[in-house]
C-alpha cells in the first residue's frame, strides 16, 4: 500500500471508536479509504457501526491528513534504516491465517520475509521461569517440529518463547517472533541477538509502530496474534494467570488447536497445562508426532511421509476408492456412487483403508485421505 493510503489508514486508526471492524464495514460501502475521508456526514451514518459522534469524528479528523502524512513519511524512512516494512490487512504477502481471525491487525510491522512454508505455523508457548523439564520438552518438540518444515511461533519473551525460537534456528528451522514493543525496542533486552537472527532466519513482527515501549498492556494484545498465525499452539509450562493461557483462550476462541504438556501435579509451573487438559480445552502430547496425527490433513502438504507408507499393499477395490477420496471430506454415499460400488462394499473396504493408516472417518460418514 503506497504512503498515501497508509496515511489515510493511519488518520482513521487515530481516531477513538474506530477499529477494524468499523474501519472493514466503511470499505465495504466506500471501497477506498480516499472515499471515505471525503464522504458526507449522512453517506457515512449510512455504514453499519458508524453513529453520529464517529462520522463527526471521521469528517473533522481530514484537517489532520498533511500532519499524519509527514509523520508517515519520517517513520518509513526510520523503517528503511532497519530494513523494515509495514503491510496492511489487504496487502498480499499479509499471513492469511492471520487475516481469518476475529481482530485481526489491520497494521503489521516486520524484519525479515514471510514464506509460504509459514501457512504451516505451531506456537510453542510457556511460562518464563520453565523447570528443567519444561526446558527440555520445549527444546525437543520444537526439534521435531521444525524437522518436518513446521515454522514456530512464540514471543521472544524469556523462558519457553527464547527456547523455542533458539531451537528452531539450531535446528535450521524457520521461526516468527511477535513482539509487543516497536520494532526498535528489543525486550527483554538480552534477546538482541536472538532477535538478529530471528530476522535472518525468519521475521520479527508487531502491530505497535517504532519507539512503542513493552508496557503490560500490549502483550495480551501480542498473544492474539501468536495463536492467529498457528495451526494450532502448545503450551509447555505456565502458571495459571500465565501469559499462555490467554494465548490458549484466544487460540480457542480462534478455533485453532491447543496443545499441552502434562506436568508434574505439585508443580505451579505446570497448573496451567495440567488445568487445560483437564477441561478438555487441550489435547495431552508426550511428542510432536501427537500434533502430526492430530493436525495430520492440514499438514499433509510438508509432513514427511514414512518410507513404510509407500509398501502398504492394496486390492483393486482399495486402489480405486484411494483414487476417487482426497483431502477435502467425502461422504460414504459420494464414495459409493463414484466408486460404483454399493454402500455396504465401500465402508469395507473403507475400514481396511482406516486400518492401514491411508484413510480417516470423521462425523458423520464423511472420509478423508491422510
Amino acid at each position: 500500500m503506497d504512503l498515501d493510503n497508509i496515511s489515510r489508514l493511519k488518520l482513521l486508526l487515530s481516531i477513538e471508536g474506530i477499529g477494524p471492524q468499523k474501519i472493514l464495514n466503511m470499505l465495504s460501502k466506500f471501497s477506498s479509504f480516499e472515499s471515505i475521508l471525503n464522504s458526507d456526514f449522512k453517506q457515512l451514518l449510512s455504514v453499519e457501526g458508524i453513529n453520529k459522534g464517529l462520522a463527526s469524528k471521521i469528517i473533522d479528523s481530514t484537517k489532520n491528513f498533511s500532519l499524519i502524512r509527514e509523520q508517515t513519511e519520517i517513520e518509513y524512512e526510520k523503517l528503511s534504516k532497519l530494513s523494515a516494512f509495514i503491510i496492511t490487512y489487504w496487502d498480499d504477502n499479509y499471513p492469511s491465517l492471520l487475516r481469518k481471525i476475529y481482530f485481526p491487525p489491520i497494521l503489521l510491522y516486520g524484519i525479515g520475509n514471510f514464506e509460504e512454508a509459514d501457512k504451516y505455523s505451531i506456537a510453542v508457548i510457556g511460562t518464563r521461569q520453565p523447570t528443567l523439564y519444561g526446558k527440555r520438552m520445549a527444546e525437543n518438540l520444537t526439534a521435531e517440529l521444525t524437522s518436518q518444515g513446521i515454522t514456530i511461533v512464540s514471543g521472544l519473551a524469556r523462558g519457553i518463547d527464547s527456547i523455542a525460537h533458539s531451537s528452531a534456528l539450531k535446528n535450521n528451522g524457520r521461526t516468527i517472533a511477535v513482539i509487543g514493543s516497536g520494532l526498535d525496542v528489543v525486550y527483554p533486552p538480552e534477546n538482541k541477538n536472538l532477535f538478529k537472527r530471528i530476522t535472518e532466519n525468519g521475521i520479527v513482527i508487531t502491530e505497535y509502530e517504532l519507539g512503542t515501549k513493552p508496557d503490560a498492556q500490549n502483550f495480551p494484545r501480542r498473544n492474539r496474534i501468536i495463536s492467529g498465525l498457528s495451526l494450532g499452539i502448545i503450551v509447555v509450562e505456565t502458571r495459571l494467570n500465565g501469559g499462555a493461557m490467554q494465548t490458549a483462550e484466544y487460540a480457542l476462541d480462534q478455533n485453532r488447536e491447543v496443545f499441552a504438556v502434562p506436568g508434574n501435579l505439585n508443580s505451579v509451573k505446570s497448573e496451567g497445562p495440567n488445568t487445560l487438559i483437564k477441561r478438555g480445552e487441550a489435547k495431552l502430547i508426550q511428542t510432536a508426532k501427537d500434533v502430526f496425527d492430530d493436525l495430520h490433513i492440514k499438514l499433509k502438504p510438508i509432513l514427511k511421509k514414512e518410507n513404510a507408507a509407500k509398501h502398504v499393499e492394496l486390492t483393486l477395490f482399495e486402489e480405486k476408492i484411494l483414487k476417487i477420496i482426497d483431502t477435502t471430506p467425502k461422504h460414504i454415499d459420494e464414495i459409493a456412487a463414484d466408486s460404483s460400488m454399493s454402500t455396504a462394499d465401500c465402508l469395507v473396504n473403507l475400514l481396511s483403508l482406516e486400518f492401514k493408516g491411508l484413510v480417516q472417518q470423521l462425523p458423520g460418514k464423511m472420509f478423508v485421505q491422510i
